[in-house]
C-alpha cells in the first residue's frame, strides 16, 4: 500500500472536444474531477477530494511527454478519438511505455477506453475494429459483471458511458474477466497490483455525452435514428463514481 498523498499520473491521449473543452477542460481536469469524487466516497484516512490525491497529467499525443515512474504510484490511460492498433509514432510510444510499466511491480496501471485496448495491446491482445452487426457502443450502457467484477465494483451490476467500436477481443492471460456486453466480451480486466481497465467512459457525465453525440452527428458519424435513441439514454443512471471508487482502492490495496 502505497504512503499518501497518492500519486496519480493521467495520460492524456486526446483533446476534448470544443464544446466540452470550454466547460470542463482537457482530459487532466475532467479524470482529475472523477478521481476526487471517487475519493470522497471512500473512508481512507487522509484521503478525500481535498488531501491525499496528488494529480499529475501528461500530452502523450502531441507533447509526448511522460512521467519518470519514481515519482508515481500509478498511470491512468484516457480515452481517445484515435485508434488503439494503429502504428503512429506517439501510439508506439504509448504501448512501448505500457510495457515498462508492466514489466515492474510497483507502479500499477488503470485504462479507460482506448486505455483499456492499449493495455490489452500491450499484453498480446488482438485489438481492432468490432466485426459485431451493431458495431458502436454509445451512451449509457448496462454491463454485465463477472462474479469477481462483482467484487471489485462492489455492485452487481453496471452502468456506463461507452463511445467506442473498436475491442480487445481476448483476456490477455493472466487477466481476471471483469465485465462483458453482448456487444463486447472484453468490458473489464483485472490482475491484482498490477492492472485495472474499463472499456466504459466513468469520467463522462450526461453532458459530456450529449455534446459528443451532436458533434458526431453533425459529422456524419450517427445517422438520425441512432443518435436519437442514444440521445434518450445519456440521461440514464450511471456508476462513474463507483469505478473511479473501485480504482482508488486498486491503487491503495496490498
Amino acid at each position: 500500500m502505497p504512503p499518501l498523498p497518492l500519486r496519480i499520473a493521467i495520460l492524456k491521449c486526446d483533446t476534448p472536444i470544443p464544446a466540452v473543452y470550454s466547460k470542463y477542460g482537457t482530459y487532466g481536469d475532467i479524470f482529475t474531477t472523477l478521481l476526487k469524487a471517487g475519493a470522497d466516497t471512500l473512508s481512507y484516512t487522509g484521503l478525500s477530494s481535498t488531501s491525499g490525491l496528488e494529480l499529475s497529467a501528461f500530452d502523450v499525443v502531441f507533447a509526448q511527454e511522460y512521467p519518470s515512474l519514481e515519482n508515481i504510484d500509478g498511470v491512468l490511460i484516457s480515452g481517445s478519438k484515435y485508434n488503439s492498433y494503429d502504428n503512429d509514432p506517439w501510439t508506439l510510444k504509448l504501448v512501448e511505455f505500457t510495457k515498462q510499466v508492466l514489466a515492474q511491480r510497483r507502479v500499477r496501471i488503470i485504462g479507460v477506453c482506448f486505455g483499456h485496448q492499449i493495455v490489452g495491446r500491450a499484453m498480446g491482445a488482438k485489438v481492432a475494429r468490432s466485426t459485431s452487426e451493431k458495431g458502436w457502443e454509445v451512451s449509457v450502457t448496462a454491463i454485465d459483471l463477472t462474479k469477481r467484477g462483482q467484487e471489485i465494483f462492489g455492485t452487481t451490476a453496471l452502468a456506463l458511458h461507452q463511445m467506442h467500436r473498436d475491442i480487445v477481443y481476448t483476456y490477455p492471460e493472466g487477466t481476471e474477466e471483469l465485465a462483458y456486453t453482448a456487444e463486447c466480451a472484453v468490458q473489464g480486466m483485472y490482475i491484482k497490483n498490477r492492472i485495472i481497465t474499463v472499456q466504459g467512459h466513468p469520467e463522462f457525465t450526461q453532458d459530456i455525452m450529449e455534446e459528443i453525440l451532436k458533434f458526431r452527428h453533425k459529422a456524419g458519424i450517427f445517422d438520425d435514428e441512432y443518435y436519437t435513441e442514444a440521445m434518450e439514454r445519456a440521461d440514464k443512471y450511471q456508476d462513474g463514481v463507483v469505478v473511479a471508487k473501485a480504482f482508488l482502492k486498486f491503487l491503495l490495496e496490498d
